[in-house]
């Protein structure tokens, strides 16, 4: 029996695709507005924190423009050329702004740790004002964003939540300093929620490097997959297992199943809708299903 292949094909949901290009395109607005907001604010209140963390929006606005357009790309139909569509493109969008987000992390560790012993006064009633309209702004726009599956939404989310604990840092650093008169606070509060903003972009980082050099999907067992398939009856063996994903949410799989040599040909169709039916169980939503018969040679090389 010649060896049958099936491809299972399943499209993403455009209307998750408008949800996200429509969230991330909300965001893109709130965030240079506020932006125009803090510098003008900054210069009011003579601020340099201000004026250093608009300069930090200017480039969330650069990384949430280029999310935009990328999420509209990865929407469209498979070409001759992309033969997988371009989902991947949101995934481009995600390492994109993962890089922005830690650049932007170091910027700002590097004006903060000399503020510990020269810390700068400010005129702390504007800045809490401006921090109030920061919480809000920020936080309506990563709200809209929570839930999100997608890589490039959740590395734009994590955009917002930083300028949000940044601004509930400076909300917090304002009241005490008005309190005590002990600016340092500002500084040290920064530097806190940078490092936590730092290692979450790290982590973030690391899967998206992960989905681009193609390893397994997390939580996605091959060795559990593999036992059970090779114990439906009458498959014989399951080799030469592959599993990716191409943008973190739509897993792809190969496999090559074997059966006896005198299987009827007309059950095949059944064995491997049987197969199929347990991947899409198992989160994988492209599947590659190759059957052949005992003792047929392996064209595939680690066979």
């Amino acid at each position: 029996m010649a060896h049958l292949h099936h491809h299972h094909h399943e499209s993403g949901s455009d209307s998750d695709a408008s949800r996200s290009v429509g969230n991330i395109t909300i965001a893109f607005l709130l965030n240079i507005f506020f932006t125009g907001v803090e510098v003008v604010g900054g210069l009011l209140t003579g601020s340099l924190a201000i004026l250093s963390d608009a300069l930090h929006d200017l480039g969330d606005s650069f990384a949430l423009g280029i999310a935009y357009a990328l999420e509209r790309l990865s929407g469209k139909k498979r070409t001759p050329l992309y033969s997988y569509g371009f989902r991947r493109y949101s995934l481009l969008s995600a390492l994109i702004n993962s890089m922005i987000l830690l650049s932007g992390s170091i910027v700002i560790l590097i004006e903060a740790i000399p503020r510990l012993s020269h810390p700068v006064p400010v005129k702390a009633s504007g800045v809490i004002a401006l921090a109030l309209l920061g919480i809000a702004v920020n936080g309506f726009a990563a709200f809209r964003m929570k839930g999100s599956h997608k890589l490039s939404e959740r590395t734009v989310m994590l955009h917002l939540v930083e300028d949000v604990l940044g601004w509930v840092a400076v909300l917090i650093g304002s009241i005490v300093m008005i309190i005590t008169s002990f600016p340092v606070i500002d500084p040290i509060l920064s530097i806190i929620i940078t490092i936590y903003v730092l290692v979450r972009g790290l982590t973030n980082l690391a899967r998206t490097m992960r989905i681009f050099l193609q390893a397994v999907p997390p939580g996605l067992d091959i060795d559990s997959i593999v036992t059970h398939v090779k114990g439906m009856p009458p498959i014989t063996d399951v080799h030469d297992v592959h599993a990716w994903t191409l943008d973190g949410e739509y897993n792809i799989a190969t496999l090559h199943v074997v059966v006896p040599d005198d299987f009827p040909i007309d059950k095949v169709f059944g064995l491997r809708k049987q197969v199929r039916a347990y991947l899409m169980d198992n989160r994988i939503q492209h599947a590659t299903i190759e059957i052949g018969r005992e003792g047929e040679d392996c064209e595939l090389s680690d066979c």
